[in-house]
Order: structure tokens, then C-alpha cells, then sequence
């Protein structure tokens, strides 16, 4: 009984249940926190704050004081209670003095029950007991205030007897509750079991995402380490180029220095006036011996020739760096440059060495061609000049081969012209379709025939170049990264020159490049094949023909003619008059 009277004093009086953080009131009542914390709510409209308890009224919100001795009490209290069912929020329905929390609801009693009236309750089949959480009034028709016992599949909602007998669904197809409830639940299984599947999926999905953004990243720090490799590389050629470059302008100025000159130059102008006074006087003596017997005569007579570089100082301009050049073409690759610095300071030329009879075919052996021989990588190379193909027999030509080319494989900046002859680069990029044949990085396009036997000749003709490349190329050439430029790679060969070269040519064949010793005059040029001796040779249109270099290997695939041209354009021609024109000078292989 004591127990009973210490948990009525424990309990708050506005939520009847034991103190949480219980607070006092300045009158003394205490109320938990949360609780009264509500109330005072409500009347901060009023302007009037008062105790629940003791109507005690003040114009101010109270203090809440927090009371420390009956928090301890009151959990001490809960502490030694047995653990209470959760409570629903629904209390007894006939627990009228003291409201017990309800722990079932009789649906035909329309009655809440707590664990005492439960025990007392009747046991029949008609009293069926349900979780006290559920409203009854949800439980009841909406219009005959019955019990829903029915389920009406027509309508799909829940119904009462009255509703299917003399109610809006009198007639209709009619289901109990629980066997309604068993065939929704077994449509919500498919439908889990579905859900369970595609998240399944999705759970896949992510795990394949992840793992392929997991490869991504490592992908993209491989990238990043290469791309920085790369522009470390590209800073320090820059800054091999930059010193190099600074070095030149700077020897050019020593020899730009011209005080020296100006000073030898003074003096001659002083002895030429003293030089000349000495005739004026003798020109003006009236004795005729005095004048032949002058001991200067002689002197003045056979004045002093020639002077050789006094009037520059022996300076010679011809292979001079143009820095005007270099930074224009910065943009165009490394290799041009270096071409362009080997055109304006040649190296030496080699001593020829001879060549091996088993390097050779046997034509070459037997009348063996001018120019320096050049091995490596199993390919042998032959640079010739007027005359130098004269003599190598047993080449027979059908006539100019018929090259058209392939506009799939042209760089975006080449426009192909309709007749399939001509490529002209153009600054802003042509709506060519994207293919894999394509070149993407340089402004390349191949020949759509191929050639894999026999002997074959074209020619081509360069309009206002600055860089140019022609030659031929194996189809599995990269499209794509330095690699795919015609002779960047070991699937190519080629013929380079342009305005950027200074009137000189120079061959490349797997990023090896060639500088040929002779000033371009033309601006046409004839390449020939000789699949099967694995020969190719390119020729200067002049007049005579000139001879330029010959590439010799082990031809491993067909060949296509390839072009490369930047700021200009190369048309291919047919070559049949020059070579009518200029046959009878010996500067060809007989048949081409």
C-alpha cells in the first residue's frame, strides 16, 4: 500500500505517468520538463502564465527550477518497478480512477483493455482482439457504424454486412477479410520478390560502377603521370632549344661586330687618299723623266685588288638561325625544327663507305649508284644526285599509277577535293565523320588503293607549303599520338621539305631523319616502287630529274601513298609528260 501511495506522488499531473526531469514551479508544484514546457506554450498568446495545479497566475513566463532531489527519487522508483509494456497512447477502457495503458481492444466490445480486464474478458470466437494502437473508429463502416467483416474485390475497399445486403455493394463479389488479406499479401510477396531482384541488380550495378571508377582513377593517375613526363620532357628539349637558339643570336652578333671593320676600313680610305694625292702630283709635273723615274710609280700603277671580306668583315649570312622562323614554328613539332636548324648548319657530309654486295639488289651491284650509304634497322638508304639513277636497269612501268585518296583516313583540316587528287589544309576543321581510320593528330590522308606487288610510279605537285610530307605507308599505321606521323614510326617512309626547310629536303623513316645535301629548285617530285626488289625511291621534276634518295628493305605489308601538308596543299598528278620530257637524260630507271 505504501508503494502504491509513493508511486502517486511520483507521477506528474498533467501526463500521469512517472517524473522525467522534473522542474518546480516559484508555487512549488513540480511537473517534468517537456510537459510543462507545453503548457506554458499554449499560453504565451494569453500574456497570462499559470500553474496547472494552483491556478497560480503571473505576467511573466515561470523560471523552471530543476529538482534535483525528486529526479534521483523518481529514478530510483523506476528502477525498482518491473519493466512496463510499451505504452500506446491508448488507455482502459474501464480503468476510470487510475487510466491503465490498454494492451489489446475487443473489436465486438468496441472496448479497450489493460492486462486486468483482459483476464477477466470474455473468450469467445466473437470477441476478437486486436492491437490496442489501431483506432476503432477505423475499424467501423463510415455509414452503418458496423464492424468491417467483408471485403468487396469490385469496389476494392472494406464493408460491413450491412453494406452487402442492403447497402451500395448488395450484389457485388464478396471476400472476407482475411481471405482478402491472404491474396494481397501474396500479390506484396511477387512484388518484394521483385524488388528483391532489382536491387540485387542495382547492388551489381554499383559494384561494377565502383569497380570501373576504381580502374578509372587508377587509369587517370597513370595518364597524369605520363602527361607529366611528357611536359617534363617537352620543358627541358624547350629548354635545350632556348640555349641553343640564345647561343646562335649570340654568335651572330660577335659576328655581327663590325668596329673592326669600320676600323681597317678608315685606314684603306687613308692610304687610297694619300695614294691619290701622290698621282694628282704627278699627274701635274710638266718633266717627263721625273714621272718615269719615281721610285713610287710602280706602286701606284698596280694598285692593290680584291680586298676579299674587307667590306663585311668576312662575314657570312648563309647559315644563319632565322629566330623569326623558329618561334613560328614552334607549334609544328620538334622535328621541324630540328630539320630546319640541320638546313641552315648542314652537317659535314661522311666519306662514302661501299656498300655490301649482299645489302644490295643485284642491279645496285652491279652499277652501284652515287651518294652515301646509310644501314640500320634492316633498311638501306641510297641519296644520289643528277644522274645518280642512271644506269640501274631492269625497272619496267606500266604508266603513272592512278592514286585517289581516301577522304575516311583525312585529318579534320584537309579538305579533299571532288576529284579525290588534291589535299588542301584549311585552318578551321572540315565536318569530316568520325572513323577509326582516321588521322586525328596530324594532317594526313591515304590512298584508297594499295599497292602489294610490282613496280609503280606517281607523282605530286606542292602549292605554297610551308611544311610538306609524301610518301608511302603500311595500313596498320597508327591514327592516333606522335606515332601516326608519316615517318615517325617504322610503318613509313617519306619525302620532307616546305618553305620552313630553306629550299632543302630531307628523308624520315622511324623518327630517323636524313638531311639530303641538295637545294630544291621544283616544287614537283615522283616517287617510285619496286615492291618486290623493296625498293622506293623519290625523284626531283627539274631538268634534269634528280635523283634525291632510295629506301631498300623487306616490304612486310602493302603499301599506300600517304601526304601530309600543313598551310598549302599537294596535288597528285600523272607524270607521264615528264617523264617523256626528260627520259632520253638518263636520270630515271629505264621503264618509268
Amino acid at each position: 500500500m505504501a508503494s502504491a501511495d509513493l508511486s502517486d506522488e511520483l507521477l506528474c499531473s498533467i501526463c500521469l505517468s512517472t517524473f522525467t526531469a522534473p522542474v518546480t514551479l516559484r508555487c512549488g508544484h513540480n511537473f517534468c520538463r517537456d510537459c510543462i514546457d507545453q503548457v506554458l506554450n499554449t499560453q504565451d498568446g494569453s500574456g497570462v502564465y499559470s500553474c496547472p495545479e494552483c491556478r497560480e497566475q503571473s505576467q511573466e513566463r515561470p523560471t523552471l527550477i530543476k529538482n534535483i532531489t525528486l529526479h534521483n527519487v523518481a529514478e530510483r522508483f523506476r528502477s525498482t518497478q518491473p519493466r512496463q509494456k510499451e505504452i500506446t497512447g491508448i488507455y482502459c477502457t474501464y480503468c476510470v480512477d487510475s487510466p491503465a495503458p490498454a494492451v489489446r481492444s475487443c473489436l465486438m466490445c468496441e472496448a479497450s483493455l489493460c492486462d486486468k480486464h483482459l483476464k477477466v474478458h470474455s473468450k469467445g470466437p466473437d470477441h476478437v482482439l486486436t492491437d490496442p494502437r489501431t483506432s476503432l473508429e477505423n475499424r467501423k463502416c463510415p455509414i452503418h457504424k458496423k464492424i468491417l467483416e467483408y471485403y468487396c474485390t469490385g469496389d476494392n475497399t472494406c464493408i460491413c454486412v450491412s453494406c452487402s445486403l442492403i447497402g451500395n455493394h448488395r450484389g457485388h463479389n464478396i471476400e472476407s477479410l482475411d481471405l482478402a488479406s491472404e491474396e494481397k499479401k501474396k500479390k506484396l510477396r511477387n512484388v518484394l520478390q521483385i524488388l528483391i531482384t532489382k536491387r540485387e541488380k542495382t547492388e551489381e550495378r554499383v559494384r561494377s560502377l565502383e569497380e570501373r571508377w576504381r580502374k578509372a582513377q587508377e587509369k587517370s593517375s597513370g595518364e597524369a603521370e605520363r602527361v607529366t613526363a611528357l611536359f617534363i620532357d617537352i620543358r627541358r628539349r624547350l629548354d635545350d632549344l632556348e640555349k641553343r637558339i640564345l647561343s646562335e643570336i649570340s654568335r651572330q652578333e660577335e659576328k655581327m661586330s663590325l668596329s673592326d671593320v669600320i676600323q681597317k676600313l678608315e685606314i684603306k680610305k687613308n692610304e687610297l687618299s694619300r695614294k691619290m694625292r701622290d698621282i694628282e702630283e704627278l699627274c701635274n709635273m710638266m718633266d717627263p723623266l721625273t714621272v718615269l723615274l719615281d721610285p713610287d710609280t710602280g706602286d701606284l700603277c698596280d694598285p692593290e685588288e680584291g680586298g676579299g671580306d674587307e667590306d663585311t668583315g668576312g662575314h657570312d649570312t648563309t647559315h644563319d638561325v632565322d629566330v623569326d622562323v623558329i618561334t613560328g614554328m614552334l607549334h609544328a613539332g620538334f622535328s621541324d625544327i630540328v630539320t630546319y636548324l640541320q638546313t641552315i648548319s648542314p652537317p659535314k657530309p661522311k666519306r662514302p663507305q661501299p656498300p655490301s654486295v649482299r645489302s644490295l639488289p643485284s642491279h645496285t651491284q652491279a652499277s652501284p649508284v652515287s651518294g652515301p650509304q646509310y644501314g640500320g634497322d634492316g633498311v638501306i638508304v641510297t641519296t644520289g644526285g643528277e644522274g645518280a639513277a642512271a644506269g640501274e636497269g631492269g625497272v619496267y612501268g606500266q604508266g603513272p599509277a592512278d592514286i585517289l585518296l581516301d577522304v575516311n583516313t583525312a585529318g579534320y583540316n584537309l579538305l579533299i577535293s571532288d576529284d579525290m587528287k588534291t589535299a588542301t589544309w584549311t585552318i578551321t576543321k572540315q565536318n569530316h565523320p568520325e572513323t577509326a581510320e582516321r588521322f586525328q593528330d596530324y594532317y594526313q590522308v591515304m590512298s584508297s588503293g594499295r599497292f602489294s606487288s610490282g613496280r609503280h610510279y606517281w607523282d605530286v605537285e606542292i602549292r605554297r607549303s610551308e611544311l610538306w610530307r609524301v610518301g608511302m605507308c603500311y595500313p596498320s599505321i597508327d591514327r592516333r599520338g606522335h606515332q601516326s606521323g608519316i615517318g615517325n614510326n617504322n610503318k613509313s617512309w617519306c619525302l620532307v621539305g616546305g618553305r620552313w626547310c630553306n629550299n632543302h629536303c630531307s628523308v624520315r623513316h622511324d623518327s630517323k631523319e636524313i638531311q639530303l645535301p641538295h637545294q630544291i629548285s621544283s616544287d614537283r617530285f615522283r616517287i617510285c616502287l619496286d615492291y618486290e626488289a623493296g625498293q622506293l625511291s623519290f625523284y626531283e621534276l627539274c631538268d634534269p630529274i634528280r635523283h634525291l634518295h632510295t629506301f631498300t628493305t623487306t616490304f612486310t605489308e602493302p603499301l599506300h601513298a600517304v601526304l601530309y601538308v600543313y598551310d598549302g596543299s599537294i596535288k597528285i598528278s600523272g607524270g607521264g609528260a615528264a617523264v617523256r620530257r626528260h627520259h632520253h637524260r638518263g636520270n630515271l630507271p629505264r621503264g618509268w
